[in-house]
């Protein structure tokens, strides 16, 4: 939600129209869902990308062991750096928005109480239980981006850790060193694979918050 639809609800709570307010409240979020739907699909892309490349550097790197070529290994060893880069770049900014989303969520959360109370107070039993279905809902979004927090911040240790050990093994042509590295390149590939398949499941989860932001348009007519 930006300041402009913060600042409107804000000002539609402190005037008392609290239906209009819950109103805006469900269309700010209908829109943020929107954008968080367009993320995801660009960090699928981005993801899958990221797979292919690693899965073409184990397979230069294994040529290049093969035909014992040290500046074909040299070049493995500049592109695992420069990808690694960048991954960590892309986890670092993935963490804050999953950080982000939760926030998003705990808010919610708040704001479904709220409304929850007044309308137990008012005596509206329709609105009551379509508040409690919002409120079940937005805690059940909350355990999904805590849950991707908490996947995102293991993936980003796991690279930083692989990161710190490829820099051990850079220019080293040992076969000891080789296998070693061969190993961290295809746990690098593991793990892009896996954010591959948490996007998916990332997309489900998208599809069904726009579900619900459709059956949450239909109560906000029915309570006009």
């Amino acid at each position: 939600m930006n300041r402009c639809s913060r600042a409107l609800v804000a000002a539609l709570l402190l005037s008392g129209t609290t239906a209009s307010a819950q109103t805006l409240r469900n269309h700010a979020e209908r829109g943020q869902d929107r954008q968080e739907k367009r993320q995801d699909h660009q960090e699928t892309r981005d993801d899958r990308k990221d797979a292919a490349e690693l899965e073409a550097v184990l397979a230069r790197f294994d040529a290049a062991r093969a035909h014992r070529d040290a500046a074909g290994l040299a070049e493995v060893d500049s592109r695992l750096h420069t990808l690694l880069r960048q991954e960590l770049s892309e986890s670092h900014a993935e963490l804050a928005a999953d950080k982000a989303e939760v926030r998003r969520d705990t808010r919610e959360i708040r704001s479904d109480r709220r409304e929850v109370r007044r309308d137990q107070a008012a005596g509206r039993p329709g609105a009551l239980a379509d508040d409690r279905g919002d409120l079940r809902d937005d805690r059940r979004d909350r355990r999904d981006d805590q849950r991707d927090a908490q996947v995102e911040a293991a993936s980003q240790s796991a690279r930083w850790r692989i990161a710190q050990e490829l820099k051990t093994l850079a220019g080293v042509q040992a076969p000891a060193q080789l296998d070693r590295k061969r190993t961290l390149i295809v746990e690098l590939t593991q793990l892009a694979r896996q954010e591959v398949t948490g996007d998916k499941r990332e997309l489900r989860e998208d599809r069904r918050e726009l579900r619900e932001d459709r059956r949450e348009t239909r109560e906000d007519r029915r309570q006009r």
